[in-house]
């Protein structure tokens, strides 16, 4: 049943994007980069390095109109051995740890307001990890009217926090900054650290490609969302950060991870931080429930192609929901919760998953070379130039994580491969199941 119009895509895509890292991220970047202009750049070149991985992987959204998104893309360019390890790792890692990290961030910011200590706080986390489960397994009908709502308290929260910051920031303080010290240096290390917190932000563009089983005319509505999300979310991004510049100093910045609640306090005094917090709250909120109803589209289409428990492949009749696989999702979330701090949650989830977009853009290149004569309702705008690019960028991000974080990194890889013998124990399954 296809209930998704251009209107929901679009909802999906920037409440999932829109999440904790526009909030959280800003005193990262900062320690970073020493000048407001190389801070810019950089989220700049996220915001283009993200158009261009949605770009091409609109191509083959278009091409591959079913659920399951980058698993179906891997699937048909590589063989189901690769489909299989993205869904392995999208189920026990990407999405897993993507979840556990907003809801850390949730804590992160609800506790102080609460008063919650360290107990109640991971409570918290598992209960809102609980109640988007719960919503997701009510059917794409409940969970895209929550998404709705969300998204448009989020941006309609965000732009009243620029507004306010516009208003008491200054635009000679801004540009006195703007350049940062002289004897700032210039390190590749340091823009390819502040590149992974930017994409951390940046990320889950391509999850409403999970959803595409139930996007109306998804040729023609994806590749629309995708381009009209991507940019408009650069675009809110950018402000944002121009506006929390124009009302902090860089020191300040670079000494908090709660940029955009030190900016509002600083606008309006104490009440300020509470509102802010409210809002960052309900932003973090509309990615969650964005993740859960795009990510065990995936294991749906795995259990599908016989390469998952079959179970999996059930949905409600009443309301259409995979229940399974959205119960399966919020469960390694909530273990994933337990694991980690909300920094090497993002991390791990932005280097594993980057191995993965990598492929998925490559794969639009193989298949023109491949398969020439696939019926293409969309095709990649600039081709080879923008696959090119973002596969540059790709690889740039998957080193830096191996320089910058390598013990971390040789365990995300080392969790992908550990799905190769489940990969060939379905395998064997589905061989027996099926009569001779």
């Amino acid at each position: 049943m296809r209930q998704l119009g251009l209107g929901d895509s679009i909802s999906i895509i920037m409440g999932i994007m829109i999440g904790s890292g526009i909030f959280l991220m800003a005193g990262s970047i900062a320690r970073q980069l020493h000048s407001i202009a190389m801070v810019i750049a950089v989220w700049t070149l996220g915001g283009l390095m993200s158009l261009a991985g949605a770009l091409s992987i609109s191509e083959l959204g278009a091409a591959f109109p079913s659920a399951g998104g980058l698993y179906v893309y891997l699937e048909e360019a590589y063989g189901s051995a690769v489909g299989f390890l993205y869904g392995w790792s999208a189920i026990v890692l990407i999405y897993s740890n993507s979840v556990a990290a907003m809801a850390a961030a949730i804590g992160f910011y609800a506790a102080p307001l609460l008063g919650l200590g360290a107990g109640w706080q991971k409570g918290l986390q598992v209960l809102c990890i609980v109640f988007f489960t719960a919503v997701n397994s009510l059917g794409v009908s409940t969970g895209k009217r929550v998404q709705n709502t969300l998204t448009a308290l989020k941006i309609g929260g965000l732009a009243a926090m620029m507004v306010v910051l516009y208003v008491k920031g200054s635009a000679a303080h801004f540009g006195r900054n703007f350049f940062g010290p002289a004897h700032a240096g210039f390190s590749l290390t340091a823009i390819g650290v502040a590149l992974v917190a930017v994409l951390w932000a940046y990320d889950g563009w391509h999850i409403v490609s999970f959803t595409a089983g139930e996007i109306r005319n998804p040729a023609r509505t994806l590749p629309r969302a995708l381009l009209l999300g991507v940019v408009l979310t650069t675009i809110i991004y950018l402000l944002a950060n121009v506006a929390y510049y124009a009302v902090l100093s860089p020191g300040a910045i670079r000494g908090t991870d709660r940029v955009a609640a030190l900016a509002v306090q600083h606008a309006l005094g104490a009440k300020g931080g509470l509102l802010i917090s409210i809002l960052i709250i309900v932003s973090i909120l509309g990615a969650i429930n964005g993740v859960m109803m795009g990510a065990p589209r995936v294991n749906l289409a795995m259990a599908r192609d016989g390469l998952f428990f079959r179970p999996f492949a059930r949905v409600s009749r009443k309301s259409h929901a995979p229940v399974l696989a959205t119960v399966a999702q919020g469960a390694f979330a909530m273990l994933f919760t337990t694991l980690g701090s909300f920094r090497e949650l993002f991390t791990s989830y932005v280097f594993t998953s980057w191995i993965f977009y990598g492929l998925c853009v490559a794969a639009v290149i193989l298949l023109r070379y491949r398969r020439p004569a696939l019926e293409r309702p969309y095709r990649c705008p600039l081709y080879p130039i923008t696959p090119a690019f973002f596969l540059l960028a790709a690889c740039g991000v998957v080193v830096t994580n191996f320089v910058v974080n390598f013990r971390q990194a040789l365990l995300g890889v080392g969790l992908i491969l550990l799905g190769l013998p489940l990969y060939f124990l379905f395998r064997y399954m589905e061989r027996n199941r099926r009569p001779a």
